[in-house]
């Protein structure tokens, strides 16, 4: 799938091994997601990792089989609005594609959508309904209703980046969602300086970024579906097809940027 070609910081990749060295010392069990941090020894165990993944934390739980739980932040598309039920939303979708991928892995994907949000509406809620779930993961999908309701790029840049930092200071991961393509953010006035915005943060805090909108052009391109099929009657939001689509793509960058971690079939406490 397209995403924001992570751009790699060595000093960055350094403090985060340093950081995965101290979390081991602390926690044995760790060792079978970052054994490529320990002795040559410890290869014996069958665990195939490169550099460190982009997602340490989702990375950690697949490795030793642990419970996922991710949080999916955002506003109506997060939600659901345009799906015919609740269960053809992108998160309950995503759930159900990570277990299969994942053979059965206990996930839980959680929905913390709001229809209408911009910005400043989730920071409000972002210790309440992300950080204290305490997931390992958040999936932020923002910037469709900013140029919508007129806040400025610099503070939509400015307030996306600090709540990254609060984000990963609780030590959990972050994937960024862009927004959707349709023709009322194309009509729009600065509605893609929007989606730059997303793609450039991601670039600078080395955060992945699920690239919605060529998603989107790329399934009704292919041949997927139809532009009639991918949006719902509103024009603005996807349809059941189009988020089930969406949650597939989802689930392979998650995995993706997790790193080449196998799950053990047993971990011995």
């Amino acid at each position: 799938m397209s995403k924001t070609p992570n751009t790699v910081f060595p000093a960055r990749r350094m403090l985060r091994r340093l950081g995965l060295l101290g979390a081991l010392l602390v926690l044995p069990t760790a060792v079978l997601a970052y054994a490529d941090l320990l002795p040559e020894s410890l290869d014996m165990l069958g665990f195939d990792l490169g550099d460190s993944p982009d997602l340490p934390h989702v990375a950690r739980q697949i490795a030793i089989g642990a419970p996922l739980k991710i949080v999916a932040f955002g506003s109506s598309s997060t939600e659901g609005v345009g799906a015919s039920t609740p269960a053809n939303a992108y998160p309950a979708r995503l759930q159900i594609d990570l277990r299969k991928k994942l053979h059965g892995m206990d996930v839980a994907v959680i929905n913390r959508g709001i229809g209408g949000e911009h910005v400043d509406d989730m920071l409000a809620r972002l210790d309440r309904d992300v950080i204290a779930a305490e997931p390992q993961l958040v999936i932020w999908q923002t910037g469709s209703n900013d140029p919508l309701r007129g806040v400025s790029l610099d503070h939509f840049r400015e307030a996306t980046v600090s709540a990254i930092r609060r984000i990963r200071d609780a030590g959990i991961d972050v994937v960024l969602m862009e927004p959707q393509w349709c023709p009322k953010l194309e009509s729009t006035p600065g509605a893609s300086r929007f989606r730059d915005a997303v793609r450039s943060i991601g670039d600078e805090l080395d955060v992945p970024v699920i690239r919605r909108a060529d998603l989107m052009h790329g399934w009704v391109r292919e041949g997927k579906l139809t532009t009639k099929q991918l949006f719902a009657a509103d024009g603005l939001h996807m349809a059941d097809r189009g988020y089930a689509l969406l949650a597939e793509a989802a689930a392979q960058s998650i995995l993706q940027d997790a790193g080449p971690v196998r799950s053990p079939e047993a971990v011995a406490e």
